[in-house]
């Protein structure tokens, strides 16, 4: 487990404020937790929050899946990440795939570990939790290099990706259901530190 860097040293560069220790997170016992907090950092529904309950409960049986919490002092959770090595056989892969190939990057769905979902309850944004939770997941991935998708729109999570290393590899992917497109972003791991 690990505090926020700069917490506790009388130096605090990314103002955090709460004494947060990000560390494993057994996801599939505090699914329900973890999506709560996904549910106020992206505005989710109750009937969305029941379909992705599913999603993430299917997703962590897979090999290698793993996933990370930022946990206040309390013990309630400030955010999460989890993430798994990619498969092209997964749904997320077969619809990322054609866009990635029209833009030469499909090699991309091979040796890398995919960041499945990354949030931080608003209360914590702006704090470094964000940062510290995929610099940690990734610091252990045995791949070579880490794709995610992002919304396709400036945002302070693509910014944060951005200054990691990620760089856009495909752009307006559009998922099924999903009101808006996606960015699918790569960068070779380790990721690059400020």
């Amino acid at each position: 487990m690990a505090h926020i860097p700069g917490h506790g040293s009388g130096h605090r560069p990314d103002a955090i404020a709460d004494d947060i220790v990000i560390g494993p997170l057994d996801l599939s016992a505090r699914v329900d937790e973890a999506l709560a907090v996904q549910a106020v950092a992206f505005g989710l529904g109750a009937e969305e929050v029941a379909v992705r309950r599913q999603i993430v409960l299917r997703h962590m049986a897979n090999p290698g899946a793993r996933a990370l919490g930022a946990t206040t002092s309390d013990g309630r959770l400030a955010g999460f990440v989890y993430g798994m090595p990619n498969d092209r056989a997964h749904w997320w892969s077969t619809v990322v795939e054609p866009y990635l190939r029209a833009c030469g990057h499909d090699d991309w769905l091979d040796g890398s570990f995919v960041i499945t979902e990354l949030h931080v309850h608003p209360r914590h944004q702006n704090r470094g939790v964000g940062r510290a939770l995929i610099t940690a997941i990734t610091d252990a991935a045995d791949e070579t290099r880490s794709i995610l998708s992002a919304i396709d729109t400036d945002s302070p999570a693509r910014g944060l990706y951005h200054s990691l290393g990620y760089v856009d590899l495909a752009r307006q992917v559009v998922f099924p259901s999903a009101p808006k497109p996606y960015a699918v972003m790569g960068a070779p791991l380790p990721l690059r530190r400020r």
